[in-house]
């Protein structure tokens, strides 16, 4: 076996001589091939460079483009489609707030007036935005409280959002118009992502109702009793829970 030699070390005999020569050998051989290995790097770096250069080129080029298209296109997009939510937002609003005139308040939000953008604009001139995401959001809202329920799933559809709030409004009003259409099953389907979206205090015991009263409609008696004794158990001083137990005593009388 090979032993480590100190520097200056000098043989005693010829084994010793041997075993030197045989690792001095093997060590020439290592930096032998070492210095082959480099030179046909270096050989293939300089036959290749062009293309090197080329690709690192690419690279920086597409780089420099992209940022260049988010600070030169991208985030103006976005501030102008911004901007342009503040007119049908207003209407949108007032729509919400107003006992009267509700359809031709959402008519003025979804289409504009005066030279202005309504949602449906936005959501064509500003497509990939994060204002044209929420205008679909609103866009279906308005037709859902217009009454006209596919274009309301249509836009809902569209819309997406990690939000607890608008994220469980969004399915949760897909619920609704799937109920209105007279598709019990694929309002219930809704309400119950809506409650798997988010737990929170505002939405969770209006869907964990609409989920309950849904279910009891399509005889689902159990589901509808976990409900309505979630509203119960985890939402006692929510609006929902008022009346709870006369739901609970339904879903258990028919049980």
């Amino acid at each position: 076996m090979a032993t480590y030699k100190k520097r200056g070390f000098k043989p005693k005999n010829k084994a010793e001589e041997q075993e030197l020569a045989e690792q001095e050998s093997a060590t020439a051989e290592v930096f032998s091939t070492l210095d082959e290995s480099a030179s046909k790097t270096e050989a293939w770096v300089a036959t290749n460079q062009n293309y090197i250069l080329g690709f690192i080129g690419v690279v920086a080029v597409a780089v420099l483009g992209y940022l260049a298209y988010v600070q030169f296109v991208d985030n103006p997009k976005e501030a102008s489609a911004a901007n342009e939510m503040y007119y049908p937002q207003q209407y949108f609003d007032q729509a919400l707030n107003s006992t009267t005139a509700k359809d031709s308040l959402y008519n003025l939000a979804l289409n504009g007036a005066e030279g202005k953008y309504g949602f449906l604009d936005i959501i064509d001139e500003y497509s990939g935005t994060k204002a044209a995401n929420l205008a679909n959001y609103s866009a279906g809202m308005a037709y859902l409280n217009m009454q006209n329920y596919q274009e309301a799933i249509s836009h809902l559809e569209k819309f997406a959002s990690d939000d607890d709030i608008l994220g469980a409004l969004a399915k949760g009003g897909l619920g609704d118009a799937f109920m209105q259409l007279g598709q019990p099953e694929e309002a219930l389907d809704y309400y119950e992502k809506a409650l798997a979206h988010s737990t929170n205090e505002y939405t969770a015991p209006k869907f964990l109702y609409k989920a309950g009263v849904t279910a009891l409609e399509l005889n689902q008696k159990d589901k509808a009793l976990q409900y309505f004794q979630r509203i119960k158990d985890d939402y006692g001083s929510s609006d929902e829970a008022r009346n709870i137990d006369a739901f609970i005593g339904m879903a258990k009388t028919t049980s």
